[in-house]
């Protein structure tokens, strides 16, 4: 029994990161994204939020809103690309700390997740299916 669980932890151990990565890119993006196109949908919805419910601190509503439909506009894209993977997260995960510190902190459950993809983006970056691993191996020649 022993010898079948090590088989598979080594299996396990095995998959390379960039097929663990991929998924996770995709998520962060899916979610960033789809709220950018929320707010572009209805913009003047999306201002009366950040002025009668976000009420994010020291940022007038409107360049609060404005601030975050182009973080959620650009970055997702970025992700996707696995270009310049490593900043995106770390401003998407500032983005997260602010919605969960400022906006919903009851929301804590769904902003660890994000928090932990984007911990494991920032620290290990894209992976090999990305432009950034292109981009790097290209740099260092």
């Amino acid at each position: 029994m022993t010898d079948l669980l090590d088989r598979i932890r080594r299996w396990l151990e095995a998959v390379p990161y960039a097929l663990l990565a991929l998924p996770l890119r995709l998520a962060v993006a899916t979610v960033f994204w789809n709220s950018g196109m929320t707010k572009l949908a209805n913009w003047d919805t999306a201002v009366a939020l950040f002025t009668e419910e976000y009420r994010v601190p020291l940022l007038a509503p409107e360049l609060a809103a404005y601030m975050a439909a182009s973080i959620e506009l650009s970055t997702p894209v970025l992700l996707v690309l696995g270009l310049l993977t490593r900043p995106a997260a770390f401003v998407l995960l500032g983005m997260t700390t602010v919605i969960e510190v400022f906006v919903y902190p009851q929301a804590w459950p769904t902003h660890i997740q994000w928090a932990a993809m984007l911990l494991v983006l920032l620290c290990r970056g894209a992976g090999a299916w990305s432009l950034d691993h292109l981009l790097w191996r290209r740099w260092m020649r």
